[in-house]
């Protein structure tokens, strides 16, 4: 056997490993990650091999099926990784501006944060929100793939120092106050005012597999959609264009393509982001 036979047959291998290892997460589970891009999936599982100690992704698989714990590490490890707060200052400005333009003119929107990159990004939303003077009457819907994920995102706090650290993003993004002002603090750590807490709900929800649950005013995808697969990020467009209302807002990771679902209904918001206004 040539060298690059051996190597040939090797990467065969690994990639029958991840879709057997993908195939027992949904049967076992029901957790669907076998739409997303191979690519990121495959170094982040190769990465939870190393983590655990183990030779072989086959390895991970049976640790995954036998031992307690180990599916809601993979499943964290696959998923999109936190973010701090106001990480992204000129998207976040951008954010502002659509949201602010769409929600105004609605007496009671709803926004809807698809798969965030923790909860600093639905705290990052609500502040925004609450700047803009319009979180006392709108309702954010942050959602989650696994139960496990959402009873984290319910009980999370952030460590006090990161206030101070993200106070320079804030400022970027627009923020005229003092970040430390939205949040209360005990025992080094911080959770959000409860005033702005209760207004976002958070939900346990498959992009893979569910389908629309709510019409909505804004609509925020941008960490989890370069994840996916090419299937799969068309069924998560058409379901996005399904749950958008006329003169809604969407943000993506990226413009869309000629040939994406939907893009014939929408209008680009800026030149160089991933933000649309729905026309009809």
């Amino acid at each position: 056997m040539t060298e690059w036979t051996g190597f040939a047959a090797a990467q065969a291998t690994e990639e029958l490993e991840v879709e057997l290892l993908l195939e027992a997460l949904y049967q076992r589970f029901g957790i669907d990650y076998r739409g997303y891009g191979r690519e990121r999936l495959r170094e982040r599982l190769l990465a939870q091999v190393a983590e655990r100690g183990l030779a072989t992704l086959t390895g991970l698989q049976e640790s995954l099926l036998h031992q307690a714990g180990v599916a809601h590490g993979v499943v964290r490890a696959l998923g999109v990784p936190a973010a701090p707060l106001f990480d992204l200052p000129e998207d976040t400005c951008r954010l502002r501006t659509a949201l602010g333009d769409s929600l105004r003119p609605t007496a009671l929107p709803k926004v809807w944060l698809a798969e965030p990159a923790g909860v600093a990004e639905a705290w990052t939303l609500a502040i925004l929100l609450a700047e803009e003077k319009l979180y006392g009457r709108t309702e954010v819907f942050a959602t989650v793939g696994s139960d496990e994920q959402l009873a984290e995102m319910r009980a999370a706090s952030l460590p006090v120092a990161e206030l101070a650290a993200s106070q320079g993003h804030y400022e970027a993004s627009g923020g005229s106050g003092r970040l430390a002002d939205y949040f209360e603090v005990a025992n080094g750590e911080a959770r959000l005012l409860p005033r702005l807490r209760e207004r976002i709900t958070w939900a346990q929800y498959s992009l893979v597999t569910d389908a629309s649950f709510n019409e909505f005013h804004g609509i925020i995808c941008r960490r989890a959609l370069p994840d996916f697969g090419p299937v799969l990020r068309q069924r998560v467009l058409r379901l996005f264009r399904d749950s958008l209302s006329l003169f809604g807002v969407l943000g993506l990771d990226r413009a869309l393509a000629a040939t994406d679902a939907g893009v014939e209904d929408y209008q680009l918001l800026f030149e160089d982001g991933g933000w649309y206004k729905r026309i009809r």
